[in-house]
């Protein structure tokens, strides 16, 4: 790669300057200081209920805000879940729960007293969508919108309205129409007797911004080894170092305010592996869930608003439930489970998203089916085998990724789904098949990683994973066998079939029309006028059968298939298109089938090396430059995709 210019009066160093510029003026434009009294003059009566918001209401409101612009005229859930669409696929409905409990906290239901634990297996997606949430708040807290305002100095970010007495509380209520739940802390209190007598209106006030980086609003907990951990990591202590100075240890100021509750005041504290914390660590969290307050030494109970987001893994969470004793802290958990990714093409995307972002991957081809391929292992790993009749994993495996199998309506994916709940809880990781590849192309003397090198891999990966028993390792490269026959093979004839007759398209048209002609005949029971001879023979029956077996259309279910084209094929007529191959992926497949086998000679000899003729060569060379520039293939993966279907082809 070519390094960046240095040249400092260059286009793109200026632009870069000018943006870094126009970004400070805007942090020093949003910044507001004044006193409580200016804040209530000045801030709150345009918008009071801003003002007041909870934790909840302000994360429900920045997730809305996320998905104002790219889905304006979407349903209010669905555009709440954009912030997490950029990372996060094939998890939808646990995206959606998440949404809802955000919506139904915000709305005072008493969901908001729950924590929320995200529930799942390792490199799920459970730390990328805290993460998300986290950046999602630190970039809504610099809008007008999402202005957030707190006493200055305080380590909790405590909000001003907390400075208006209880027994005024009620008149501010009737005047302004919201209510004013928080509580002012000790430090605080103290901090207004002690340094403005008792004269509230007079306390400072500034505008904050939510940072983990500065620990403003937001905080993170990861557990240390259980024996040693302090929950004062989470609440604070006495600071002896203060106390020398201040003389008393219930001085607010002689207490550390460094704990993590504190961090996230206003905001959201992200529990990591909840589950291995102490008991004494749960219940200060889960009642702080349920009371919004603390307790520690030498203080009243402390106020805070703050939303716990947790998650855990499985195997922690299935200890966690053995034990009775915590049949309490269950109910005051909102459990969301946070599978794996189910359809083999939002899988793809997460690996797609993962290489994109490695510098390993910047300057290696991968051949176009390496991530499908993948993907289509991974998920054949987190599947239960299906109980019906005549459904296999495969077949199972399409329905989940939106595709149509012959006899099965789409609607059973989702009874399917509904029956195997564990589905997804376990299997292969994104992040070992990303391992996979990373040790494939280490290995490897080219910039160039085919679906077949891939495969070679996770083998390799597979037999050398010591953490698993030789039953389960045979399963998964069953898997893997699974993955080559009933999806790659199909994939690359297709691609070398389209690539080897260029005027394919117009072919498998034309053939198209004809099935439908001779659909048309077959259901009104006419005859059909040969457009040479002039003479009518009835509708070809065979040629029918031979087009609908390509995709397993059973003789019995010939008329419904038919009446089902015909009807899509009239839809479009009426609406003035022409019906194209795009218009029924079924028939499509089809016809590429029938094309196939039709050709099937003539391939063997293209796509056969064993001293070629110069005229074949030439075949050779033109399928090949097809592959490269119209199907995503480099010259090495395209020579082993025209190998390996010659391979095929001998042994059919």
């Amino acid at each position: 790669m070519r390094p960046l210019s240095t040249d400092s009066d260059s286009p793109s160093h200026s632009a870069f300057i000018d943006s870094l510029s126009s970004f400070s003026r805007l942090h020093r434009a949003q910044r507001w200081e004044g006193t409580f009294g200016e804040f209530l003059a000045t801030i709150l009566p345009p918008n009071p209920v801003a003002m007041a918001r909870t934790s909840h209401e302000y994360i429900w409101d920045m997730l809305r805000w996320h998905g104002r612009v790219a889905q304006p005229d979407a349903p209010e859930s669905s555009r709440a879940r954009e912030l997490f669409k950029r990372e996060l696929f094939g998890i939808d409905e646990p995206l959606s729960r998440v949404v809802d409990y955000f919506k139904a906290a915000a709305a005072g239901s008493d969901v908001g007293r729950r924590l929320l634990l995200l529930l799942g297996p390792p490199s799920g997606g459970k730390s990328t969508l805290a993460i998300l949430m986290k950046r999602g708040l630190e970039e809504y807290s610099r809008t007008d919108e999402g202005a957030l305002y707190a006493i200055k100095g305080s380590p909790l970010r405590e909000n001003p309205l907390n400075l208006i007495p209880a027994s005024l509380r009620a008149e501010f209520r009737d005047r302004y129409g919201v209510d004013i739940p928080g509580e002012l802390s000790p430090w605080a209190r103290d901090n207004v007797e002690r340094e403005f007598e008792g004269d509230f209106v007079r306390v400072p006030v500034e505008r904050i911004f939510l940072s983990e980086a500065s620990r403003v609003g937001i905080g993170t907990y990861a557990p240390h080894d259980p024996t040693t951990a302090d929950i004062a990591d989470l609440v604070g202590s006495v600071d002896l170092a203060k106390v020398a100075q201040i003389g008393d240890e219930g001085d607010p100021r002689a207490w550390s305010w460094s704990g993590a509750v504190y961090a996230a005041s206003r905001g959201v504290l992200e529990m990591i592996e909840i589950l291995k914390v102490k008991r004494e660590f749960l219940y200060l969290l889960l009642t702080m869930t349920q009371e919004k307050n603390v307790k520690v030494s030498r203080f009243p109970l402390i106020h805070l608003d703050e939303t716990i987001l947790a998650h855990t893994n499985l195997a922690e969470f299935h200890k966690f439930l053995q034990e009775k004793e915590n049949e309490a802290l269950l109910d005051r958990m909102v459990i969301i489970r946070v599978p794996y990714a189910l359809s083999y093409k939002d899988e793809a995307r997460i690996y797609q998203k993962l290489v994109s972002g490695a510098p390993a991957f910047r300057n290696v081809h991968l051949d176009p089916h390496v991530l499908n391929l993948a993907a289509v292992f991974a998920i054949l790993t987190r599947l239960t085998k299906p109980e019906r009749e005549g459904l296999d994993m495969p077949k199972k495996l399409r329905l989940y990724a939106g595709e149509a199998v012959e006899g099965v309506p789409e609607t059973e994916a989702t009874r399917l789904h509904s029956e195997s709940g564990e589905e997804g809880m376990t299997g292969v990781s994104p992040r070992f098949v990303i391992n996979a590849i990373s040790n494939a192309i280490t290995r490897g003397n080219t910039h160039s990683l085919t679906s077949m090198e891939l495969l070679l891999a996770i083998k390799d990966s597979i037999e050398s994973d010591a953490r698993m028993d030789a039953k389960h390792k045979k399963a998964w490269v069953d898997h893997l066998v699974t993955a080559r026959k009933e999806f790659y093979n199909r994939w690359v004839k297709e691609d070398v079939h389209r690539a080897m007759f260029a005027s394919f398209e117009a072919e498998a048209q034309q053939l198209l029309e004809k099935y439908l002609d001779e659909v048309e005949a077959s259901l009104d029971h006419r005859q059909v006028t040969d457009p040479i001879t002039g003479e009518t023979r009835p509708a070809d029956e065979r040629f029918l059968r031979s087009v609908e077996e390509k995709i397993k259309v059973s003789d019995s279910g010939k008329m419904s298939f038919r009446q089902e084209v015909v009807r899509k094929a009239m839809v479009a007529f009426k609406t003035g298109e022409k019906f194209k191959l795009a218009s029924h992926a079924r028939m499509r497949e089809a016809i590429e089938q029938y094309l196939f086998e039709e050709r099937r000679d003539v391939l063997r000899l293209v796509t056969s090396t064993a001293r070629p003729d110069e005229d074949a060569r030439q075949k050779i060379s033109v399928v090949q430059q097809r592959l490269v520039t119209e199907y995503g293939y480099d010259e090495h993966s395209a020579k082993e995709a025209l190998s390996y279907v010659t391979t095929l082809l001998a042994q059919e």
